[in-house]
């Protein structure tokens, strides 16, 4: 399911902005006009406003600068990068694959907090200032009085905390695929240097939980502040390094299992298939009533021209059954992603995840040679897992 709009490309990478993004961009623009009313009264509502919806798309424009340079150093490394998207917790790139050994990992993970701290120090001097929190005296707020060099000062210091939250070791953060990266230097093993950053993620998760909860039941933690909203918010970023943590743990042990299996061990050479001009009525009652199967391969004579999906004959009517052909409905095979009998099956089951689609179709050239199903990887993980478990 898509929950995002593009916004274009730069550098040919996609660059997608998610829907909860405006959630976090509306919280930032109020709390920055109400602090820029009391601290500016005398600029004027126009204006404090204007700045607050300034420094707000700034921050998004420094996160974006955040994930491209991540994303840049990794198609450097020659890891392919689909698109970077922004949400409500700042941004993610969506980069292909794991990188291919422990160096190129820490050159593309540690490029990002860099990033970040080099624009934040360049704001700040920008703005007339060398600390991360410079408006905490009268006389300071007097010299900041200049719309431009609050915007500069605030978003400098944004950008440094950024950088810094960034470098906490709690994996899939920043720091934590730092800390991967000398473990898999360690150990040689991703797989085990994933597990044991997992490890150190949840742990530093269960802390920003556990903080968040006291915050909002009164308590005033240094570094964390006080406040019920403060609160929640910390146990809502903990609670989604948690699931990021063993989310990514998971990623890599089926990358590890399915890596080097070819899609040709997987795929069923002989699914069943239907012929073009076969009514949609026949396509229930004989063949998706009969087979375990989701879609079904579509043939003109010898010829692969499309799949056709429950979910295609969903989107016809009952009574129209009868007279409409599985042509009219399927997909044609122009607009099908599909497989090769030698890709990796890892690589397959991301492009099954990306197009939310329970099955490929594999080509060799503009040869149909099988189909390869959700299920059966599925299927064939949990065998893995099975015999690994009673090794």
């Amino acid at each position: 399911m898509r929950n995002d709009l593009s916004l274009g490309r730069l550098f040919g990478i996609n660059i997608r902005l998610d829907w909860s993004w405006l959630f976090i961009f509306f919280l930032i623009t109020w709390n920055l006009a109400s602090s820029f009313s009391r601290t500016y009264p005398g600029w004027g509502t126009a204006l404090i406003w204007g700045a607050a919806l300034a420094a707000s798309l700034l921050f998004f424009v420094s996160v974006l600068a955040h994930e491209l340079a991540h994303s840049l150093v990794a198609r450097a490394q020659g890891i392919p990068v689909r698109n970077i998207t922004l949400f409500l917790f700042g941004g993610v790139s969506n980069i292909q694959r794991e990188p291919p050994s422990p160096r190129a990992e820490f050159l593309i993970t540690i490029v990002g907090p860099i990033t970040s701290l080099v624009i934040g120090f360049l704001l700040l001097f920008l703005g007339g200032r060398s600390v991360p929190n410079p408006m905490t005296t009268e006389a300071e707020r007097a010299l900041a009085s200049n719309p431009l060099s609050v915007i500069a000062l605030w978003l400098g210091s944004v950008n440094i905390l950024l950088g810094i939250f960034n470098l906490i070791p709690g994996f899939p953060l920043d720091g934590g695929r730092v800390l991967r990266s000398i473990l898999w230097a360690t150990t040689g093993s991703l797989r085990k240097a994933t597990r044991w950053a997992s490890y150190v993620g949840q742990a530093i998760a269960w802390l920003f939980i556990i903080a968040g909860v006291a915050i909002m039941f009164g308590a005033d933690l240094p570094l964390f502040g006080s406040g019920f909203i403060n609160g929640l918010w910390i146990t809502f970023i903990g609670w989604f390094l948690n699931g990021a943590a063993v989310q990514s743990y998971q990623q890599v042990v089926i990358q590890d299992v399915l890596g080097d299996i070819s899609v040709a061990r997987l795929m069923r050479t002989t699914p069943p298939t239907v012929p073009a001009q076969l009514p949609v009525s026949e396509l229930v009652y004989t063949y998706a009533m009969r087979e375990d199967d989701y879609g079904f391969p579509v043939m003109d004579d010898r010829n692969f021209v499309g799949l056709v999906t429950l979910s295609d004959v969903r989107s016809v009517s009952r009574n129209m059954w009868d007279t409409t052909t599985v042509r009219e409905i399927m997909t044609p095979v122009s607009e099908l992603v599909v497989t090769t009998p030698d890709e990796d099956v890892a690589e397959a089951l991301n492009k099954l995840a990306q197009r939310d689609v329970r099955q490929l179709p594999v080509m060799r050239g503009n040869e149909f040679v099988g189909l390869l199903r959700r299920q059966d990887i599925m299927r064939w993980m949990q065998l893995h897992s099975d015999l690994e478990a009673t090794a």
